[in-house]
C-alpha cells in the first residue's frame, strides 16, 4: 500500500502536489472510487483513473550516471527555457518521473546521478545524510603561498568552518 498521490506521481503523470490538487477537486477515482482523502492508500494493481484516464503506476526504480555538459540546468525544468539534465535524456525515460541526486552549477560539467528513489536520493543528499563528499575544484592562474595559508585556516560556508587536513573534514 502506498500513498495515492505518490502512486499518481510515479505514473509519470504529473507531480506529487499536482496529485494532491487533482485528489482533493474529486478528479481522481480508485477501483471505481471518487477519492478526495489526502492520504488515501492504495495498491499499484488498483485501477486508477483521474478525469476517465488510466494511470499506469510504476513501481520500477532507474539508476542513471550522466557526464552533465556545461550550460546545463540542473533541475527537471527551468521557466527560463533553458537545457535541463532531463531534457538531455533519451525519450524512453520521461515516464519514470527521473530527478537529479544533488547540484552541479550551470557553468560546471561532471558526474551527476539521476534517479526516481527518493529514498535512495535522501541517502546520499538528504539531512539525515553523513556521507562525506569531495570535489575537485580548478582555479585560474596559481595561488600563491600566502593565499594557500589562509585556505589551509579554512573555508567558512555558513555557521561551519570546513578545513581540509589529509583527508579530515573538520
Amino acid at each position: 500500500m502506498e500513498r495515492l498521490q505518490k502512486i499518481i506521481a510515479q505514473s509519470g503523470y504529473c507531480s506529487r502536489r499536482k496529485a494532491e490538487e487533482l485528489i482533493s477537486s474529486g478528479q481522481v477515482v480508485v477501483n471505481g472510487e471518487v477519492i478526495t482523502e489526502m492520504g488515501y492508500k492504495a495498491n499499484y494493481d488498483d485501477i486508477i483513473t483521474i478525469n476517465g484516464e488510466l494511470v499506469i503506476a510504476n513501481r520500477e526504480y532507474v539508476y542513471l550516471l550522466m557526464n552533465k555538459p556545461r550550460s546545463v540546468i540542473t533541475s527537471t525544468s527551468d521557466e527560463k527555457g533553458r537545457k535541463t539534465v532531463i531534457s538531455l535524456l533519451p525519450e524512453r525515460y520521461k515516464r519514470y518521473r527521473i530527478f537529479p541526486v544533488g547540484r552541479l552549477d550551470y557553468d560546471t560539467k561532471g558526474v551527476l546521478l539521476l534517479t526516481n528513489d527518493g529514498s535512495f536520493m535522501n541517502f546520499l543528499v538528504g539531512p539525515q545524510s553523513d556521507l562525506e563528499k569531495e570535489y575537485l575544484v580548478r582555479v585560474q592562474g596559481i595561488i600563491s603561498k600566502k593565499e594557500l595559508k589562509v585556505l589551509e585556516k579554512g573555508i567558512r560556508i555558513g555557521d561551519r568552518v570546513i578545513i581540509q587536513r589529509a583527508g579530515d573534514v573538520i
